[in-house]
């Protein structure tokens, strides 16, 4: 290439070479900023966390509800009507398939059908029961199963008759208990029903309200229960009347926790001194 002649010939051609090399320069692609991409990826994480954590609730409420509907259910005792079987406190397991399975079986009733399905035995004498009230059919009850059906039953001056037979009443021990600081003692009788099934029963009240009672005649299908604490028991003496089969939620099995109530939720100190460690997976009979 010849040099230019002229200075500005020079200064022309110069000119040129920087606005080819400006337009080389821009026409050239560049490359993209960086996006957020590494934000958007923990937000996803974020949310998979959150929907495993639902997955998971969800799972364990499904699994609850079969065990709860299906095989056993948990209840406490609020009420002395059992003593001294069952205590206030007592937390216990009830077999939910024992009797097979009704509407009751299952939460709130949600499953509207009549009858029962899958009974793998039928209720005995001497059974402790969860059923539903049958007043409203929502509360839930715990009682000894004492009448079936056909059965005539009677109190006669604190003795109990089935089918005008006496059932054996002897007298134990005495139940020692704890009221307001003072020490009680209750009389306590051990009852055999005429299946062998042997149980104990207190007496508080020798001309209690409900130790003469006219006799009642179980119809079919339902049943007659009554409490061991029998001078403080709503039974089917009074209020409870007949059970039908149907109310039936499960059969008493074991307890496994009990509380004597002097220690609140959150006076975890006082918890060890407050449970009763001697009922601890005891069987219910």
């Amino acid at each position: 290439m010849n040099k230019p002649d002229h200075p500005a010939e020079a200064s022309a051609l110069a000119h040129e070479a920087e606005l080819a090399d400006r337009a080389e320069h821009v026409d050239q692609p560049t490359e993209p900023a960086p996006g957020p991409t590494v934000e958007h990826g923990r937000g996803a994480g974020k949310k998979d966390s959150w929907l495993e954590v639902v997955k998971t609730i969800v799972y364990a409420l499904l699994i609850a509800g079969v065990i709860r509907s299906f095989l056993f259910q948990p209840f406490n005792i609020p009420s002395g009507s059992m003593e001294d079987t069952l205590l206030i406190g007592d937390y216990l397991f009830v077999s939910k398939s024992t009797y097979g399975f009704s509407r009751y079986s299952f939460p709130f009733g949600l499953i509207p059908f009549e009858g029962r399905f899958a009974v793998m035995s039928e209720p005995q004498r001497g059974d402790i029961v969860v059923f539903k009230f049958p007043p409203d059919n929502s509360t839930d009850y715990i009682k000894r199963l004492i009448g079936l059906p056909g059965d005539r039953v009677q109190m006669k001056e604190g003795v109990l008759y089935i089918n005008d037979v006496a059932v054996p009443k002897e007298k134990i021990d005495d139940y020692v208990e704890m009221v307001g600081g003072e020490t009680r003692n209750v009389p306590r009788y051990r009852e055999t029903l005429p299946n062998g099934v042997s149980y104990e029963v207190l007496d508080r009240d020798p001309q209690g309200n409900l130790d003469n009672t006219q006799v009642f005649v179980v119809p079919e299908g339902h049943y007659f229960m009554m409490g061991d604490n029998r001078d403080n028991s709503a039974d089917s003496r009074v209020d409870v009347g007949y059970v039908p089969f149907e109310n039936f939620v499960g059969k008493a099995q074991i307890i496994f926790f009990s509380t004597n109530g002097e220690a609140r939720l959150w006076e975890v100190w006082k918890w060890p001194l407050a449970i009763r460690y001697d009922r601890l997976g005891r069987f219910v009979q």
